[in-house]
Parts: C-alpha cells; structure tokens; sequence
C-alpha cells in the first residue's frame, strides 16, 4: 500500500513539473516571438502577381529591384527595444533617368522618416504615429526575413495585393 502512494505522489510531482515546464516553454516562446522583430530591416523585395497587378506596381518593383541589386534600400524599418520605431522611406526621392543605354536609377540621397511606438504580439504590429494614427500590420518572421501584407502598410497609390520582403540586417 505504501508502494502505491510513493507512485502516486511521485506521478503527480512529475505532472507538476512537466506542467510547470510547458508553461515556461510557452512564456519562452512568446517573449522570442515579441523580439524577433528587433532590429534594423531593409525592404528588398515586392512580390506581386503579375497578371492582376498594375502597371504602377509592376514599375514600382522594378525600380525596387534594380535598386537593391546595388545595395540601396528604399524603405527602411528599425524597431528598439524601448518600444520606439522609425521608417524611412525614399521612395519620394527616387529619380529615373533615361539614357542611351537604358534606365539609370541612381540610389536617392534624403529620405522621410517617420518616428512612432509600437507593440508586438509575434504576428501583428501595432504603430501609434506621433499624430495618434493606429496602424496595424500582419507580418511573418523567419529568421532574418519578414513578410509584410503590403497593401497594410499603406503606401500611398499603392492598393495591389502583394508582399514586401524585408531582412534584417
């Protein structure tokens, strides 16, 4: 009798444990997916589908693309620690140039920032401008790369459906 009480009691130490355990597990999981977002990210990509997107976006991704094949990124995001975020964007400051040879896109020189707070639970980025304007923001995070719904971030002329591509530098 006494054996089984031993059993007993040690059975459910371990379900104590193993509880206890997943818990902190699930904690641990949370605060990494609340900080993978740390960090200084530069747009590189746009991904769009081609047959539905305009000719605007098309052109847009472009530029984006010829631009970041010369290591020069147009939008930029920096999350800290402290809650405070900042993008900068020289899409304004984009200049095309046409040329015997082609198209000559040099990489712009002065860019807008724009300085915020932010939260984030692991899925959903929430920015309070320094105007009191929300905006939330669906991204994905796999390691180095984060995919953003792009009509989220409310680009101006830029309603298509198709995602931006940023890694973290």
């Amino acid at each position: 009798m006494m054996y089984k009480h031993i059993l007993f009691f040690l059975g459910m130490a371990l379900v104590l444990i193993s509880c206890s355990s997943d818990k902190n597990d699930s904690e641990a999981e949370t605060q990494v997916a609340s900080t993978a977002i740390l960090g200084t990210w530069d747009a590189t990509e746009l991904v769009i589908d081609d047959a539905t997107a305009s000719d605007n976006t098309k052109f847009a991704k472009g530029i984006l693309d010829l631009l970041t094949d010369k290591d020069c990124y147009v939008v930029t995001l920096t999350f800290n620690e402290d809650l405070t975020a900042s993008a900068s964007n020289s899409a304004n400051y984009v200049e095309v140039n046409a040329t015997g040879t082609g198209l000559d896109i040099p990489c712009p020189t002065e860019s807008d920032i724009e300085s915020s707070t932010y939260t984030f639970d692991g899925t959903t980025v929430t920015t309070t401008k320094s105007n009191g304007e929300i905006l939330s923001i669906n991204v994905s995070i796999d390691g180095d790369i984060m995919t953003v719904d792009a009509a989220d971030l409310e680009i101006p002329n830029f309603s298509d459906d198709g995602q931006m591509i940023f890694v973290k530098r």
